[in-house]
């Protein structure tokens, strides 16, 4: 039995000289040193828009003459969650148009007098924040926010038989 108990002490011995040299079992003299690392992320605000068309129904100059024409349309923002932003609106690109009274135009001689503005009630005009003009604020979500453009063709105006048009450009300050 002596040799029994010898050989079992020896590897036992063994064993535990291979879990210490694979670290299994800790070093009875081991330290350890801590260090503090800084993790950072800039995340920049950004911005994106689109509009659809600001479509107004086919009239005849006597509807025009008689009252105004409303249409209805849309500006889409999609900006950073958390980041303000403003939408502006500029006179369009008729000839003479200002941000109140702004001008489709069919040919040389031929225009339609509009305006878009902020709300349904159509009382401020939307422009660029310059004379008496309003814009749109607010503040991004991540996802798209859809903004309502409402648009008037004034009454009172004697229009030519033609296909009108203009291009407004949006831009969103964030």
């Amino acid at each position: 039995m002596k040799t029994f108990n010898s050989s079992r002490a020896h590897s036992i011995r063994i064993a535990a000289i291979c879990a210490a040299f694979l670290g299994l079992v800790p070093a009875a003299n081991a330290a350890t040193a801590s260090g503090a690392m800084s993790v950072s992320a800039s995340v920049t605000g950004s911005c994106v828009v689109g509009a659809s068309t600001l479509a107004f129904p086919s009239v005849t100059s006597a509807v025009i003459s008689a009252g105004n024409v409303d249409a209805v349309g849309n500006i889409s923002v999609n900006c950073t969650a958390g980041s303000g932003y403003t939408v502006l609106l500029n006179t369009g690109s008729g000839a003479g148009s200002t941000l109140a009274n702004r001008k489709m135009s069919a040919g040389a001689n031929q225009w339609l007098g509009y305006s878009i503005y902020t709300t349904a009630a159509r009382t401020t005009v939307w422009g660029d924040g310059t004379s008496g003009s309003g814009t749109m604020v607010g503040v991004g979500t991540g996802l798209s926010q859809s903004i309502f453009a409402y648009g008037r063709i004034f009454q009172g105006q004697i229009a030519t038989a033609a296909n009108y048009a203009d291009v407004v450009n949006v831009t969103v300050q964030y």
